[in-house]
């Protein structure tokens, strides 16, 4: 069963760009070697791992470089694929050191990821699944983009190897790591887009590659309930849980999906996911919205909601964003509300705000293709004070 939106191909023009390499998993890669008459069946295996470590252990660009293949193999490759990184269009660096870049990766295509440091093992990056979004969680900037398609495997992988690229981490390091951990987090429903995004963990999580291990790969997802089990057994990641509220009337109202996927499904969902135990603690996600979820009450009903769960609890402070009428709670009440579930046994971290004067924080990612750049705003705003 597979509820993936098949919005990721565009008309002719996607369909006569050469195939990007970097988008496609261990077998995708030999099999289109052999379509492309690189190398014969026998030896493309071995070709493939060549390729495959010259772009994602070293990050080559450029096929040119891959010293250890024959000038003839290489003027082939170059011929029929491309290794192109996407366009950056804006880099922001916050004044905490987290960074957001604005990617397009094809006409009208444009994306946000998010770099923060000390997050994880060492620093954890955001990525994007989707361009836009279709949930319409109320609280979150990125619900108010209409969706526009999945992003590619290639389109997800390419955000890794923008940030490596910004980092300097190439070839990939196995000690002090900068960006050691992944969390799909970013614009998008993960579960909408299984498929690209399975093909991507794949891609990220190989040993001969960019090598980042699945238990520090998280996927989030707001409750698409069908496809939480085939997530665990497909790509043995991490599972996080957009939870928000801890009954239906306030979950319908804050997301959406919860009036196709209620509380009841998704715990059962949850209670099933593979692999689940001590080791492998689902995370729940808990945005503070001031008056609106965060009473004692409701740290209680959330204790008792995710009882016999091995799990711990992110509180995330509100970020506010133009036009929101949602408010912070305030800290105080957070420390309150945390204190209860720590006295319940659960780890209840409260994640510190990052990036909030970039717009890169929880919830406010926004690419503004469908409007006027992002970029060519603040510049024109900046030119008009």
């Amino acid at each position: 069963m597979s509820l993936t939106l098949d919005l990721s191909r565009t008309p002719a023009a996607a369909a006569a760009a050469p195939v990007n390499l970097s988008g496609l998993t261990r077998d995708e890669l030999r099999e289109s070697l052999i379509a492309a008459d690189i190398c014969p069946p026998e030896k493309a295996r071995m070709r493939a791992s060549q390729v495959w470590r010259w772009i994602h252990h070293y990050g080559l660009t450029d096929f040119a470089g891959m010293s250890d293949i024959g000038k003839d193999v290489r003027a082939k490759l170059a011929e029929a694929f491309t290794l192109a990184r996407p366009e950056i269009v804006e880099r922001q660096v916050s004044k905490d050191g987290t960074r957001k870049w604005l990617i397009r990766t094809a006409p009208g295509i444009e994306i946000e990821t998010v770099y923060i440091p000390d997050v994880g093992r060492a620093g954890a990056l955001c990525v994007s699944s989707q361009v836009g979004c279709t949930l319409n969680c109320t609280f979150c900037h990125t619900g108010t983009q209409k969706l526009v398609r999945n992003l590619t495997a290639a389109e997800i992988v390419a955000q890794v190897q923008v940030a490596r690229d910004d980092l300097g981490e190439w070839p990939s390091p196995k000690e002090d790591r900068r960006l050691s951990n992944i969390v799909f987090m970013g614009m998008g429903e993960p579960l909408y887009n299984l498929d690209h995004v399975a093909n991507a963990i794949d891609i990220i999580s190989d040993g001969e590659g960019i090598a980042i291990s699945r238990r520090r790969i998280t996927v989030s997802t707001s409750g698409v309930v069908p496809m939480i089990p085939e997530l665990g057994e497909r790509t043995q990641t991490m599972l996080a849980i957009s939870l928000h509220a801890t009954n239906d009337p306030l979950r319908d109202a804050l997301v959406p999906l919860n009036k196709k996927y209620p509380l009841e499904q998704l715990m059962a969902a949850i209670r099933a996911y593979p692999g689940l135990g001590n080791a492998r603690r689902v995370t729940f996600e808990y945005v503070m919205l001031k008056g609106v979820n965060d009473s004692p009450e409701e740290a209680r009903a959330l204790v008792k909601l995710i009882q016999g769960v091995p799990a711990k609890i992110n509180l995330i402070p509100f970020n506010p964003w133009p036009g929101t009428d949602y408010q912070c709670s305030d800290w105080k009440t957070i420390e309150a509300f945390a204190a209860i579930l720590n006295r319940a046994g659960y780890a209840s971290p409260i994640r510190t705000p990052r990036g909030r004067d970039i717009l890169a924080a929880c919830g406010q990612l926004k690419s503004e293709s469908e409007k006027v750049r992002a970029s060519a705003l603040r510049k024109a705003e900046q030119a008009a004070a």
